[in-house]
């Protein structure tokens, strides 16, 4: 009697003999049952057997691809993603039905034979032979399970999968020795496992445990004898016996199953009998596959976290390293969102921006100290309907993150300008002429040891003509004055400010260098909300600025093992002194006590920040800050065509939109969510003298003014229309007054400016 291994089948010796054997036939076998059309060429034996030897001995099989999970900081999932959803499981967490049910209906001899089945080779030539077609196969589940890995290794690749599964002479005899070479290794029992998680049971369901979640939502182990028949089934030809699409075949396929069990002798007649009167009993789970299932909105914060995988050297040297493990899967990534603060962002966002609005904004807040992300969100939906307002376009992060080219910050960059002067000496009493209208100082230093020169007498204005200096750093900064920052700038040169922008971590969307004029003050450059978040993250962790990152930790499964993986970390360096972030925690909790930023102001805890409306009313922003978060909001037209202007948001009409109007309420409310039951830390205020006494009264008041007609009573100055391009540069232009203070502002032109409201 044989000698068997403790696995079954045959020893290596006995194999080698039999495949000499089956060699004598190969011609015939090879092109009798799988190329009927080529069966005259035959294969010598000879040849055979040199051409066999001449072969790689050795399986490489790849892992199995696997479903990822995306897990937020707490460990709830925001999403499931996979190149094919797997889910590999022991044979011991597989029900004795469906083994049973899958050896009967492919390979009912796999327990008695080795590799090859002579038997079934003379089998089905002589049926064939009969029949003058092929109408049955002589593939062992041995040989099925190598063509599954030839499969799996082509991965998404069309040729190489053809390549895989093509009816060649060369593949059959190379699928043969593999064959062979598995079983000495494996044994049965784990050649059935591996088949049972590679093999494919179509609706997108690759491996027993996907497909038994797919079509009975339950685990393998539990499937029950039908649903181990339907199953097994399956295999021969996923499509054609789809019991989704085609309940009346798959019944059929199911009952040959069941018959082909009771004739092997792996259930009784009655059983099968029984079996095959009972309905489907499906109880289908639909493919949730991808970012566009993420839940709390965080479908871009998803995608980020993709992209971030996709392009950190940390996970692969070249981009096709690291796609080739995002696709094998089986991760478990652990990210930075955290669920309070990703579900109050996208609440305010909800309350404030319609999804129907002609504008979107944009969200997203950073923890101080540690670059996390911790929530992001827009008002557009992810997805790829168009007619339903869904994009994949991430409005919160750069260019090659999955943004886009980003947006002009306004007087957000403002507070930059600031700690570039303090850092480099320039005192916070610092006091400037500030008219109302000049043109820009010339020549300014510049890096490099150049200068940026004024040729055309490019001039710039503040907001109305009633704003005119004298102003210090603390008034010029609550009340956003353009001209004195424009002095400021030119007085330190624009190289420091781009060098604290760079500390900062503050780049341009769409990854070109900052621009060197001194318009880059009034906020020029097109940056992301991720980015303003994260600079104004510096100011609150009193001049740390630390990468944002999105990923905490990843685990890799392969097989039935895991791994922990490298995964990037945020690199924290001081970009400027305590004193100088304290002192702009101060000018800034200015901004929202007393200054255009009082609409986002948190009664509850210290709060500080910036507004920002940018030229002709494209863009409007809220960047702040607590000591515990920072987030920035951005709303406007991402194709940079619907001007703000007799626009309504979120149901609300406005004459014009400010950042203090519009962004500073998402912010209040999206960190008045983010932040509840956590800590009210408190910044660390300095004294700020105040200047000599000046002749301010005619503009400071409260913040009463009527902000969709340029206020009344004793309101701060209002905005001006739009007066020219980028602040006059080109025609400087004229404007009338306005609400809410910014805008005619932001890189403003000259402007007639109403008394009353606040402004950016």
């Amino acid at each position: 009697m044989p000698k068997k291994r403790s696995g079954g089948g045959l020893s290596p010796t006995q194999q080698a003999a039999k495949f000499l054997g089956v060699s004598v036939l190969a011609g015939a076998v090879l092109a009798g049952i799988a190329l009927p059309a080529v069966g005259a060429l035959g294969l010598a034996a000879k040849g055979s057997v040199e051409s066999f030897d001449a072969l790689p001995a050795n399986l490489k099989t790849p892992p199995l691809s696997q479903r990822t999970s995306i897990l937020d900081a707490e460990g709830g999932t925001i999403a499931t993603v996979y190149s094919r959803d797997r889910t590999v499981v022991p044979l011991k967490e597989i029900s004795p039905y469906m083994q049973k049910a899958i050896v009967a209906i492919e390979d009912s001899r796999f327990y008695e034979h080795g590799a090859i089945d002579l038997k079934g080779v003379l089998r089905a030539l002589n049926k064939n032979a009969r029949s003058g077609e092929v109408s049955e196969g002589a593939s062992t589940l041995t040989q099925q399970y190598v063509k599954n890995v030839f499969v799996e290794e082509a991965g998404d690749d069309p040729t190489k999968v053809a390549q895989a599964t093509q009816q060649t002479i060369g593949r059959k005899i190379r699928e043969l020795k593999l064959a062979i070479q598995v079983e000495e290794e494996l044994g049965k029992k784990k050649i059935l496992e591996n088949y049972l998680n590679i093999t494919f049971f179509g609706q997108q369901a690759y491996g027993v445990e996907a497909a038994s979640q797919r079509y009975f939502s339950k685990s393998a182990k539990d499937l029950n004898l039908q649903e181990a028949a339907l199953l097994a089934g399956i295999v021969q030809s996923p499509s054609r016996y789809d019991p989704i699409n085609d309940e009346a075949e798959a019944t059929k396929r199911r009952n040959v199953v069941l018959a082909r069990m009771a004739q092997v002798g792996d259930i009784s007649q009655a059983e099968a009998d029984k079996a095959q009167e009972t309905p489907l009993g499906l109880k289908v789970s639909r493919p949730k596959n991808g970012c566009i299932t993420a839940v709390k909105g965080a479908g871009f914060f998803c995608d980020y976290v993709r992209e971030v995988f996709l392009s950190d050297p940390v996970f692969g040297k070249t981009k096709e390293d690291r796609a080739k493990i995002w696709n094998q899967g089986g991760l478990t990534i652990r990210t930075t969102l955290d669920p309070q603060a990703q579900e109050s962002v996208q609440k305010s966002i909800k309350d404030h921006v319609y999804t129907s609005d002609d504008v979107a904004t944009a969200a997203t807040i950073v923890e101080p100290g540690t670059g996390k992300i911790v929530a992001m969100g827009q008002s557009r939906p992810y997805g790829v309907d168009i007619k339903k307002g869904e994009t994949t376009l991430n409005l919160s992060v750069n260019n090659d993150m999955g943004g886009g080219a980003g947006y002009q910050p306004g007087s957000t960059f403002k507070p930059i300008v600031a700690a570039a002067a303090l850092e480099g000496g320039t005192p916070a009493t610092q006091t400037y002429s500030s008219p109302y209208e000049m043109e820009y100082p010339s020549p300014v230093p510049v890096c490099g040891g150049k200068n940026w020169v004024n040729s055309a007498g490019s001039k710039l204005a503040n907001e109305n003509e009633t704003e005119v200096g004298p102003y210090d750093m603390k008034e010029a900064t609550a009340l956003s004055v353009n001209t004195y920052y424009v002095q400021l700038i030119s007085d330190i040169g624009i190289c420091p400010v781009t060098q604290m922008a760079d500390k900062m971590g503050v780049e341009r969307a769409n990854g070109n260098k900052l621009e060197q004029t001194p318009s880059i003050a009034l906020g020029v450059t097109e940056v992301s909300p991720l980015t303003m978040a994260s600079a104004y993250a510096t100011f609150a962790s009193r001049g740390m600025h630390c990468t944002p990152i999105a990923i905490e930790s990843i685990t890799q499964r392969i097989g039935n093992k895991s791994k922990s993986l490298e995964v990037p970390k945020s690199t924290c360096s001081r970009a400027m002194s305590e004193t100088t972030a304290d002192t702009i925690n101060t000018l800034l909790q200015g901004v929202v006590e007393d200054g255009t930023g009082t609409q986002a102001g948190l009664d509850s805890r210290d709060s500080a920040g910036k507004t920002g409306t940018t030229d002709e009313r494209f863009a409007a922003w809220f960047v702040g800050y607590t000591p515990n978060l920072a987030g920035a909001v951005w709303v406007g037209d991402p194709k940079h065509e619907r001007k703000m202007i007799d626009i309504t948001i979120g149901g609300v009409p406005h004459a014009k939109v400010f950042g203090g109007a519009v962004p500073g309420p998402i912010w209040r409310d999206m960190m008045s969510g983010a932040l509840e039951g956590k800590p009210a830390d408190e910044f660390n205020i300095v004294h700020i003298p105040d200047a000599a006494d000046k002749d301010k009264d005619k503009g400071r008041g409260n913040d009463d003014g009527d902000r969709d007609d340029g206020g009344n009573g004793d309101g701060d100055p209002g905005a001006g229309d739009p007066g020219g391009v980028i602040g006059g540069l080109i025609d400087g232009g004229t404007g009338n007054g306005g609400n809410d203070g910014g805008w005619g502002n932001f890189i403003q032109g000259q402007g007639n400016g109403g008394i009353g409201g606040r402004r950016d």
